[in-house]
């Protein structure tokens, strides 16, 4: 089979042997798979390893087999994967167990993939191939962070800075589903009109001064993934009190904090990463209940997975970058 992989200190496509499923175990043929920001860390975290890794955490795809103690599953049945492995039932904090797939697990960036039974979800009826390919990380990350974390209620002001992450398109719509009002950050013109067409309530530029220009908003929560370059600049329109969760750091990992000013204003900060299977079972209710679509920003081949990997690396898309692999 064709797999896109890091190997050799290298990415590229190779031909694999086809996977068997074990005993709990089932062969997906992947139709689609997912882009994010964490596969183009792993070839650095690798380094100079020779063995072959199959990138990739998010896809969806259909049963090819099934082994023998596998219940409830058959082959045919249209599936998402869950990218969060031995991680069942919602806690504070993820099992010492837990591992996101893609690595050190093969993961989805090929025509197949064998993995435990537990790992995989209906698919949405009304998504097509390329959204279900797309949901399962970002959308688990953003429910998470909005709803287990950052406990998000009707009549909440979110406040989420870069608008044009996958995640971050997630967020702005599960907000606006459950009648919260939703600010968002962007530079790009081009992205912030569609922020505003996804029904974000306020769109800011990043360089104007927030502070200012929302002196007449009370944000209750702020979801930041940005890191250094927005954590203190979202701190300032936090209300006294306020949440702040944040799930990532593109630009830096290190904040300078002023701690006195941070325990006067009372703020909470939350710490969030992916989530449990019974999280991600809650966040496809909600896509099939308020009949969500994922936004899709572009479609690549398999074939074109360097590319795809390029373009993310820009920066410049709004929503999800997809491959296709089996038609």
């Amino acid at each position: 089979m064709k797999a896109f992989v890091h190997g050799d200190s290298e990415l590229k496509l190779i031909e694999m042997e086809e996977p068997t499923a074990g005993e709990d175990e089932v062969v997906v043929a992947l139709k689609t798979a997912g882009l994010n920001r964490r596969d183009l860390y792993i070839p650095n975290r690798r380094g100079e390893k020779k063995k072959a890794l199959i990138l990739g955490s998010d896809g969806a795809g259909v049963i090819e087999s099934v082994g023998e103690a596998v219940t409830g599953l058959q082959i045919g049945d249209e599936v998402i994967i869950n990218p969060a492995l031995r991680w069942d039932e919602n806690s504070d904090a993820p099992p010492q167990e837990f591992d996101i797939l893609g690595m050190p697990d093969h993961g989805t960036f090929a025509e197949k993939i064998v993995l435990s039974a537990e790992q995989v979800e209906k698919k949405p009826e009304h998504l097509s191939w390329e959204e279900a390919g797309v949901l399962a990380l970002s959308g688990l990350t953003g429910y998470r962070a909005l709803f287990t974390k950052g406990k998000v209620k009707e009549g909440d002001t979110v406040f989420i800075p870069g608008a044009g992450s996958g995640v971050a398109t997630y967020l702005i719509a599960f907000a606006k589903n459950v009648g919260a009002k939703v600010i968002v950050t962007s530079r790009s013109k081009e992205k912030q009109q569609q922020a505003k067409e996804l029904g974000a309530d306020i769109v800011l530029d990043t360089n104007c001064d927030w502070a200012k220009e929302l002196a007449e908003e009370t944000v209750d929560l702020v979801i930041d993934s940005v890191g250094r370059a927005t954590f203190n600049r979202s701190l300032e329109v936090l209300k006294k009190g306020g949440r702040i969760v944040t799930f990532g750091a593109t630009t830096d990992d290190h904040i300078d904090l002023n701690l006195r000013k941070f325990f006067y204003g009372q703020y909470q900060l939350i710490g969030s990463t992916m989530g449990s299977r019974q999280e991600l079972r809650a966040m496809l209710d909600h896509v099939k209940n308020f009949k969500l679509y994922p936004v899709i920003d572009s479609v690549y081949s398999l074939e074109k997975a360097s590319d795809a990997f390029d373009y993310l690396e820009k920066n410049k898309q709004f929503g999800k970058i997809a491959l296709q692999i089996n038609k």
